[in-house]
């Protein structure tokens, strides 16, 4: 019996260090791929909020951490910038809705350097399916509605929904979502008009500029 015992513990351990080796070893021959298939998905996104012909710079091998509590999290967030040769274009900064009708609603907010939005677009989200998802570009064009909208000053009281007296129409049935993703991108852009000089002087934080 003892010896059973005993060869049978081999052979699982054996078959465990064959599974870790397979598991390594599709690790390594796939983590190139999905490294680029991430890469260009980033890409894709930045594309649809700054239009690739005004950089020719790699956003997202050019990119700073920024800690502040306007992008609605003490975590840090990525600001990507967007550079044609080497003049600052714009940038695409991750910020938090934290009060998102279910938690925190991801959002990454395009700045043009004349304070405009560029675009925005929702990176993650756990609103209700057929109300609140209409965030998500794929469900809903109401993403779009803060191309191209600016600041007139801090206290802009345009930058709201239409509910709260403001520009930017609500869901039917749902406007807690809306209304939380307006007040990250005014803060996001308040964020960028007080701070964007700074930001494209600060030390790269995703690797060598290309």
């Amino acid at each position: 019996m003892r010896v059973a015992i005993e060869k049978n513990g081999r052979l699982l351990a054996l078959f465990a260090i064959a599974c870790t080796a397979v598991v390594g070893i599709v690790n390594e021959l796939t983590k190139d791929r999905i490294a680029i298939e991430q890469q260009n998905k980033l890409l894709a996104t930045f594309n649809s909020i700054i239009a690739p012909e005004r950089y020719n710079n790699n956003m997202s091998l050019d990119c700073v951490l920024i800690r502040n509590e306007a992008l609605g999290s003490n975590k840090a967030q990525t600001a990507y910038l967007a550079r044609l040769d080497n003049k600052p274009v714009a940038a695409a900064i991750t910020t938090i809705a934290p009060d998102g009708y279910n938690g925190n609603i991801t959002l990454l907010v395009a700045m043009n350097i004349d304070g405009s939005v560029s675009g925005v677009r929702t990176l993650d989200h756990k609103e209700t399916p057929g109300l609140g998802d209409k965030v998500e570009r794929r469900k809903s064009n109401w993403i779009d509605s803060f191309s191209d909208k600016k600041l007139a000053s801090d206290s802009d009281s345009r930058w709201a929904v239409v509910k709260d007296g403001g520009m930017f129409d609500q869901f039917t049935g749902a406007t807690i979502t809306p209304r939380a993703v307006v007040n990250a991108v005014k803060r996001t852009a308040l964020y960028f008009n007080n701070h964007q000089q700074s930001l494209f002087k600060q030390d790269n934080s995703c690797g060598a500029v290309q």
